[in-house]
């Protein structure tokens, strides 16, 4: 079938990136926007699509992927996939809708592909950016993909430490709201007395020390989002004018008749578990719904323990930029045995200790050991079990897999786990071996 000149006309005015291709994956045309975003300097006419955004050899339903073209060809209708491409900036997430096109005798013969990068998402080592390649991070990452360009209320569901706030700015960067602010409250840190003020301003004279008007923080967020960050904290008795706001997008500054409407989006966030606070009366039913139109989960890093290595690596270069620092494939092993009741945000501090007893340009597991155990808890620690059992088992664990892939001497194996020859034997008579 020849590609009518109209279409490929059509195409080409597009302002987002897109590409033609036929029922063989074979790429018949791709727009202005599409080449200067994906393939600059390097034609992509006559390659598959597969080939060119993942370098398989195989399509993606063959490699382990979601394929919108399979899943067009069993629905018969349009289809949304993320999928991790690779990009001249490197490995990106790319938000992908397929349309496809119908012949003469109703069936598909061409499928129309458009794509947007989505902002702040990577699946390499990036210091700015969330990132990971583990199924739990990537199920995540689809649901922020399919909501961030609507309206809807966001409540992001998780564990301290696993970046709430920089999943709350993805769903920003990536709506139509970009351009607009993205002002964030810390509702844990506001007291009951100054929330209302500070949430909604107030005019002069409102009360003692107000000597002059103030504009709140939903006024700041005007035209953009409003981020609520450990929303769970909020008073009862500020809940209900929450409840107005988001029900009516209006609201009053203290001490004001003045009606005033809020043109803004929502995102909150908690670590509690407020299904338990409403059934207890500590949280209203009635917000609790408004406020989660659309619920996220964010995995914990001990679901996503595969996404260590990738995240290592970029926070070592928030923590030491100017050191280059490389993790030892021991030390690394390491870090993959923790459980990280803390998240992200433990695995960060663990290792900016880390490097800071480091001298050298490699994190060895000694280094990792030494980390450990200056920053463990000892809430942290069982009392039905010695206080060093559970950092004893891990570390055998770790040194059992690292005797296992070692091809060399017993002297360059303590060297690289950051110990003495000495107490590498002993170590490996603890585990009953010679």
């Amino acid at each position: 079938m020849k590609l009518l000149p109209e279409l490929m006309s059509f195409l080409e005015g597009l302002d987002e990136p897109h590409i033609l291709f036929d029922r063989d994956y074979r790429i018949l045309a791709a727009n202005a926007a599409y080449r200067q975003q994906f393939s600059p300097g390097r034609s992509v006419i006559g390659r598959t699509c597969y080939e060119v955004s993942h370098h398989f050899h195989v399509p993606c339903d063959q490699a382990g992927e979601s394929c919108p073209l399979a899943r067009s060809r069993e629905s018969g209708q349009r289809e949304r996939v993320l999928h991790l491409h690779h990009t001249p900036k490197g490995e990106e997430y790319v938000n992908i809708e397929l349309t496809p096109l119908l012949d003469g005798e109703g069936q598909q013969a061409f499928f129309v592909e458009k794509m947007a990068p989505l902002p702040l998402a990577k699946g390499q080592p990036d210091a700015q950016s969330l990132i990971g390649r583990a199924p739990a991070f990537q199920r995540m990452l689809a649901l922020v993909a399919r909501v961030a360009p609507a309206q809807a209320a966001v409540l992001l569901l998780g564990e301290s430490g696993t970046g709430k706030e920089m999943v709350a700015r993805a769903v920003h960067a990536a709506s139509a709201r970009a351009a607009k602010p993205l002002v964030a409250v810390d509702c844990s840190s506001l007291p009951e007395n100054l929330f209302e003020s500070e949430l909604f301003g107030h005019e002069r004279g409102a009360y003692t020390g107000a000597n002059s008007a103030r504009a709140g923080l939903v006024e700041a967020a005007s035209g953009g989002t409003l981020f609520l960050d450990e929303v769970g904290d909020i008073p009862l008795t500020m809940q209900v004018k929450l409840l107005r706001l988001l029900e009516s997008g209006t609201y009053r500054r203290v001490g004001s008749t003045e009606l005033r409407h809020a043109d803004i989006r929502v995102v909150s966030a908690t670590h509690r578990d407020l299904d338990r606070m409403v059934s207890e009366g500590r949280f209203r039913e009635d917000l609790y719904y408004r406020l989660s139109t659309f619920p996220i989960h964010l995995p914990a890093l001990r679901e996503r323990r595969e996404d260590i290595a990738l995240l290592a690596a970029a926070l070592l270069e928030r923590v030491a930029p100017a050191r280059r620092l490389t993790l030892a494939p021991e030390a690394l092993q390491l870090l993959q045995a923790q459980d990280y009741p803390g998240n992200v945000r433990e695995l960060r501090n663990l290792l900016e200790r880390a490097a800071l007893l480091c001298d050298g340009q490699a994190l060895e597991a000694g280094h990792v050991r030494e980390a450990l155990q200056s920053g463990r808890r000892p809430s942290a620690r069982t009392a039905a079990a010695p206080q060093s059992t559970s950092l004893e088992s891990l570390e055998k664990a770790a040194l059992q897999q690292a005797l296992a892939s070692h091809q060399g001497s017993r002297a360059e194996l303590a060297a690289q786990l950051g110990i003495s020859e000495r107490s590498l034997y002993r170590r490996i008579k603890s585990l009953g071996g010679n």
